[in-house]
């Protein structure tokens, strides 16, 4: 039996494509879900558990682990998977032939190492074994720009690295992209939209935006060491190339929510919506 766990955040858009494609796609199975935001008289009956559950992402997910290893024997197979993620080819063991966990790693994404929650396939009794986590902290990385981050999933990654534990990365398989870091498919096997119930800002932003800020700042003319001046010019520079760097992460957020609704609406409507991603372009003669 294939035990899934899953949260949907005050959109219930995303429940119909999701269940669909795991129907096609995963074997026997049942789903855990927490709905925050989300009417359960009318969408809870589509889950197996679901209930409407406190804390930050990775603590539901913590927490639906718990209520899943309660019911599940520990050879049962165990799939962490994002609101706006869905299998697009079949799932099983053979994903686990080479190591006891598989997760979806977004090199994309500021360079992350970390197994990321939109899509972790592994047992009930590995992950009951590791006291697996997908806590934010015991793990950071520094991302091109030099900034240090830790994100959900860096617990889970400092253990495995602790027990010397292989983890099998699916990394992005796009043959045809959108943007660089939603509209993902990994590993040829599961779509990630990203950013599905928020604003689309991420690491790959922020960092690239932090770095146009030290640039404006460094780019001043008087020596830092001149009194007062120095100092000045700098923290001029500073701020404004913090509001600008502010406007383009909302310029950045409009524009991908424009071309998001247009995917999410192919999702909606097409089961093969995803072949514009795995598909490689055709080629025209020039």
């Amino acid at each position: 039996m294939l035990h899934v766990a899953t949260v949907h955040w005050q959109e219930p858009r995303w429940i119909e494509p999701q269940l669909r494609f795991m129907a096609r796609n995963l074997p026997e199975h049942r789903v855990y879900a927490s709905l925050n935001g989300i009417d359960l008289d009318e969408y809870g009956p589509r889950f197996h558990w679901v209930e409407d559950m406190p804390g930050d992402h990775h603590v539901k997910l913590n927490a639906l682990a718990a209520v899943i290893s309660e019911q599940a024997a520990p050879d049962d197979q165990l799939l962490f998977i994002d609101s706006d993620a869905f299998p697009i080819a079949r799932v099983d063991d053979t994903l686990l032939a080479e190591a006891p966990l598989a997760a979806v790693r977004r090199d994309e994404n500021a360079a992350e190492p970390i197994p990321h929650p939109c899509f972790c396939f592994t047992t009930v009794g590995f992950w009951n074994e590791i006291r697996g986590d997908w806590g934010i902290g015991n793990y950071h990385w520094t991302a091109p720009t030099g900034d240090v981050i830790s994100d959900g999933g860096a617990n889970l990654l400092a253990i495995l690295e602790e027990r010397d534990i292989a983890w099998t990365p699916l990394l992005r398989s796009n043959r045809h992209e959108l943007h660089p870091l939603w509209f993902g498919v990994y590993g040829d096997a599961v779509y990630h939209h990203g950013a599905g119930s928020r604003a689309a800002r991420s690491f790959r932003d922020t960092t690239e935006a932090a770095e146009s800020v030290r640039a404006a700042r460094d780019r001043a003319v008087i020596p830092a060491g001149v009194p007062v001046l120095g100092r000045l010019e700098r923290s001029l520079r500073y701020r404004r190339g913090k509001e600008r760097a502010e406007q383009r992460l909302v310029q950045i957020e409009h524009d991908t929510r424009a071309l998001s609704e247009e995917i999410v609406q192919q999702i909606l409507t097409d089961d093969d919506f995803y072949r514009q991603f795995t598909d490689a372009p055709s080629s025209t003669p020039g």
